[in-house]
């Protein structure tokens, strides 16, 4: 079957390599078919990810169809539409205990710290399977997993309904948690970035609110968007120091700030900011199962929209080509998808 793995920043090698052998009672054998590329893997692509070794496979947001299954597989049957989470936790340590296994102590993530799933046929366990409706197609089971980062993100807020929300960053990410957040009842979200074309496609999510803070500073758009009742819960979706800086200086006193973007180099923290307007700032690492189930179910039903996000798809044999269209589309592109 084929595989491609990325040996060193910038270079993939495709290799073809055996199927995997026998299953174990409770794994499944996958099929894949489509991976939608991330922000992560841009990292990893350009070797600022700082926490990924060479060489890797890569590859966690993805759509497969069972191939087959063990003996006591009970939750799918071959055939059926598929994903899976690409946490490999230990299960033992105080996070795992507690149920927090998305911040497990000794986490690695299939994709950057063990194989991911650029590959024809992948084994995972049954606890990380999630089932999607045949409704739903491979692409929209490819965004999954970006669609339970936003699940999870907006439940680590303190009661998300009636309030006004900011997310920074109108990227995959941003939009999908701009969407959860709507509907989980937010009173009013604005979605920020430097790019038209991100916010035009967040329009065609349903995020009415956008506001591009090259063309107007971010207090005004505020201010312009919101009137007096400001924001009070922020989202910094786009790993970039000015966001994480406004967000602290203007959300309203005793708020909250999530963060959930990747920092390509660790941000300052204003501490005036944190301990003066008593902020609430917390970090949101992934999903756990509800969350992709939450994703699933809000994909199927419509409420989360998916089809304005696909920018562009690649044939598994032009794999480095995909990242070379994101490098040169810029903030031109949203989701790449390989297909395989």
């Amino acid at each position: 079957m084929r595989q491609a793995i990325m040996i060193s920043p910038g270079v993939i090698e495709h290799h073809d390599i055996p199927e995997p052998e026998q299953l174990k009672d409770n794994e499944i054998l996958l099929r894949i078919r489509k991976i939608g590329v991330c922000g992560s893997d841009i990292h990893v692509f350009h070797g600022k990810h700082p926490a990924t070794p060479y060489p890797v496979i890569q590859g966690h947001e993805y759509s497969a169809i069972v191939e087959a299954i063990g003996k006591n597989v009970t939750k799918v049957k071959p055939g059926m539409k598929a994903t899976a989470r690409p946490q490999l936790v230990c299960g033992e340590c105080g996070p795992c205990k507690r149920g927090q296994y998305n911040a497990c102590q000794k986490l690695k993530v299939q994709g950057f710290q063990a194989p991911g799933v650029a590959q024809d046929l992948f084994v995972v366990p049954e606890d990380r399977i999630v089932p999607f409706p045949e409704s739903m197609s491979l692409e929209q089971g490819a965004m999954i997993e970006p669609a339970a980062v936003g699940a999870h993100s907006t439940n680590r807020a303190t009661g998300l309904k009636g309030k006004n929300v900011v997310v920074s960053g109108a990227g995959t990410i941003g939009n999908l948690v701009a969407q959860f957040a709507l509907a989980r009842g937010a009173a009013k979200v604005l979605i920020t970035d430097i790019s038209d074309y991100r916010l035009n496609i967040a329009n065609e999510c349903g995020i009415k609110g956008t506001l591009n803070v090259k063309n107007l500073s971010f207090e005004e758009g505020i201010q312009s968007f919101f009137g007096d009742e400001g924001f009070q819960v922020g989202f910094e979706a786009a790993g970039v120091q000015s966001s994480l800086d406004v967000l602290m200086q203007f959300v309203e006193k005793g708020g909250q700030v999530i963060i959930l973007g990747v920092y390509s180099q660790n941000p300052v923290v204003n501490m005036f900011y944190l301990g003066e307007h008593e902020l609430n700032v917390f970090g949101s690492m992934m999903y756990r199962q509800e969350d992709y189930e939450a994703a699933v179910e809000m994909i199927a039903s419509g409420k989360i929209i998916t089809e304005p996000l696909l920018t562009g798809s690649f044939p598994f044999s032009q794999y480095l080509d995909a990242y070379q269209y994101i490098d040169n589309q810029g903030d031109q592109s949203m989701k790449v998808m390989i297909d395989l």
